[in-house]
């Protein structure tokens, strides 16, 4: 078993022995045990950071075995340029998660946090699947342990939220099933991506097979107008739910627009960019400011997500290098940055048991260290120069101006709208007196709470400071996908 395999079920096995031996009366050990778990599953993703070769863009850390031998189905992984900083942030969110949950969930404890280290090991298997049934099978799993996290431990609408998220990203997927059985039979039995990538198909086969996959992606991204299952999810879920659902779920979605879309059927992609730019755009700006009315935290950091994956797609669909590169840096940086943002509206939801704005307002009095943390993730979520939110926009924006000027100026303003809903935000919650007595007797944030978002605060600093070690990672392998794309493949 190689460095990936241990990645993807390292994660799984701790889940499976909390779930099979863990009990509330244990619940200390249970916690510490997971906490192992999610820490050891961390530093196993480190070396294929420290043992990844620059300047290639060949799969890394390759590993094939027969799977299914009669359908040659493989159990095929491997990591390139694209993938790899995918696979450590969703161990890194993974750590941080469970220490968030430490004295939050009382009930169950073994259960909640088998869930999250389960689907850790399953979205890292997206990631790094190279066989296509392989991707459908994580790609689908991934939704069993979300639903049971959200139907379980969400809030008092829990079950609508759990089958709206289980429905949505189900049904958006069957499609892409078909797809991968049409190129299964078109490539004479293989369901290796990357053999995939290389058929000669015709523009009709290009564009059912581009919106089969964009009937998956698209509501996993997701991108509007299949968003709007989003933001009621984001409000039942449990914190942790949030978490990892804003900065790790919705990555996969846009990813498969890089693994499958773009370069099985490179004609249609660019045939429909005009589509996908026009859908991120309204995602951008539309988005921001429906952002901007809302009442409910949650609501509000969960129609932000929807912006900001906008970038994501519109980065992808201009078909540079700065566009490309800008969008995989977002997606990094939204990771940090919504995950942050969501757990801080869980430190106030723990002490306050609500989520609405206007119950709050001076919370910098009673909670200076922790609104000091929510005004970094705050201005990271607006995308403040030296924080990891402004790498990838701007990125994205250089990138839509040398394809064109008006493109680039459209998604600049989503800049604006993003500065007024957070910092709107931001001072009707933390600035000004006192808004009432259960503000003036919260206590700030302890130990634990200190812990998690000083880490959450040094990933959204240093890659606001140093993003060279995220963006030379990705170059070669971007810029061969682009080849890739930029050369007809019609047969």
């Amino acid at each position: 078993m190689g460095l990936l395999s241990l990645a993807i079920w390292t994660p799984v096995f701790f889940g499976v022995v909390l779930l099979a031996l863990g009990r509330d009366e244990q619940a200390k050990v249970v916690r510490w045990f997971a906490l192992i778990g999610a820490i050891t599953s961390f530093l196993i993703t480190l070396p294929l950071y420290d043992g990844f070769k620059l300047g290639t863009s060949a799969m890394q850390f390759v590993e094939q075995g027969s799977w299914i031998e009669r359908f040659n189905i493989n159990y095929h992984i491997g990591v390139d340029g694209i993938s790899l900083w995918f696979v450590l942030l969703t161990a890194f969110i993974n750590v941080i998660v469970v220490i968030s949950a430490w004295e939050v969930i009382t009930e169950r404890v073994n259960q909640y946090m088998g869930a999250f280290l389960i689907l850790s090991g399953l979205m890292i298997g997206v990631f790094s699947a190279l066989d296509g049934i392989l991707f459908y099978v994580f790609f689908e799993a991934t939704l069993i342990p979300m639903y049971l996290i959200i139907g379980i431990w969400g809030g008092a609408n829990k079950i609508y939220a759990a089958f709206k998220f289980f429905l949505y990203t189900l049904l958006g997927s069957l499609l892409m099933l078909i797809a991968l059985i049409f190129l299964y039979t078109k490539s004479g039995g293989s369901f290796d991506i990357l053999t995939w990538h290389k058929l000669p198909l015709g523009i009709t086969e290009q564009t059912l097979l581009f919106f089969a996959f964009f009937s998956a992606f698209a509501v996993k991204v997701p991108m509007w107008p299949v968003h709007t299952w989003l933001p009621d999810v984001h409000v039942e879920a449990p914190t942790g739910g949030s978490a990892v659902l804003a900065a790790i779920m919705l990555k996969l979605g846009a990813y498969g627009f890089l693994r499958f879309s773009m370069p099985i059927a490179p004609d249609a992609a660019r045939e429909w960019a005009w589509l996908m730019i026009t859908l991120s755009l309204i995602a951008v700006v539309y988005v921001g400011l429906v952002a901007m009315v809302q009442k409910d935290m949650k609501k509000l950091v969960a129609y932000s997500s929807v912006a900001h994956m906008g970038f994501v797609t519109l980065g992808f669909f201009i078909f540079n290098d700065l566009g490309v590169a800008g969008g995989l840096v977002q997606m990094i940086a939204h990771g940090f940055v919504s995950g942050a943002m969501f757990l801080s509206i869980g430190v106030l939801y723990d002490r306050m048991h609500s989520r609405q704005i206007a119950d709050y307002g001076g919370v910098v009095n009673t909670m200076p260290k922790f609104a000091a943390f929510a005004l970094l993730f705050s201005m990271a979520n607006c995308g403040l120069p030296g924080t990891a939110g402004f790498v990838g926009e701007w990125m994205v924006i250089l990138g839509a101006i040398k394809a064109n000027f008006w493109l680039g100026f459209a998604s600049a303003s989503a800049l604006i709208f993003g500065a007024a809903y957070t910092l709107w935000m931001f001072k009707r919650v933390y600035l000004g007196p006192v808004g009432n007595d259960h503000v003036k007797e919260l206590k700030d944030i302890n130990a634990r709470e200190f812990l998690m978002l000083s880490l959450l605060a040094f990933a959204v600093l240093y890659m606001g400071v140093y993003p060279k070690e995220f963006t030379d990672v990705m170059n070669t392998s971007v810029a061969d996908l682009l080849k890739h794309v930029a050369t007809p493949k019609l047969n």
